[in-house]
Parts: C-alpha cells; structure tokens; sequence
C-alpha cells in the first residue's frame, strides 16, 4: 500500500470526478497510474524513440562501418604521396 500526497487543487479535481463517476479515488489514481506506466513502457525505450532518425542523413555507402581501416590506409598513402 501507498500513500500519495496531493496538492489541494489537484484533491478536490479528483474528489468532484469520482463523485460524477461514482467510483473512488483510488479506483481514478489505479487507473491513471496503469495508462501512464503503459505509456512510459512504449515510448521508453531509447531504439524507438530514434528509430525515425536512423538512415536518415546516410551517405549511401552501406559498408562504411566494415571498410574504415582500409580507408583511413588509402588517406595516409594519399597524403604521403602529396
């Protein structure tokens, strides 16, 4: 069991809602608390957040990662042939 500490305001908002819906406080705060966590688990995750951004600047050459030895060996010979 928790206890939560509410502003006043934000205290007698919930109080008129579950009186309206005629269902209790806790019944309002479970239910927030289970969409927000379902929320959070969604959009938490740092490979989705960037997944739209991923490829998005490429250079088109697909084998950069594999080929960088060979060509940071073909700028140093560029340069010592200058």
């Amino acid at each position: 069991m928790r206890s939560v500490r509410l502003p006043e305001d934000i205290d007698k908002e919930l109080e008129s809602l579950a009186n309206q819906k005629k269902v209790s406080r806790s019944d309002i705060i479970k239910e927030a608390l289970v969409e927000y966590m379902a929320k959070e688990k969604k959009y938490n995750k740092p490979f989705d957040i960037g997944t739209r951004y991923f490829g998005k600047y490429g250079s088109g050459e697909h084998d950069r990662s594999v080929t960088y030895k060979s060509r940071i060996k073909s700028k140093i010979r560029d340069k010592r042939s200058d």
